[in-house]
């Protein structure tokens, strides 16, 4: 697995994955019914703890900067 994931993405990532999984657990957070969708949060936050992305694999895109020789 190669890394495709520069840094900022990264935390992005799991600031954004660790938001959504507190989101499931009821805790300081209001009941509202749809509180499961905040596990889909478990994805950005593995994806950014790896630092590759699958879907950036299949686009061939990345957010990692360019090593200069």
């Amino acid at each position: 697995m190669t890394m495709n994931m520069g840094m900022i993405d990264r935390v992005v990532r799991v600031v954004v994955g660790l938001l959504l999984v507190a989101w499931a657990i009821p805790i300081g957070f209001s009941e509202t019914g749809w509180n499961w969708i905040g596990w889909i949060g478990i994805v950005p936050l593995a994806t950014g703890a790896i630092g590759s992305c699958p879907a950036y694999t299949l686009l061939g895109f990345s957010t990692c900067p360019m090593k200069r020789i």
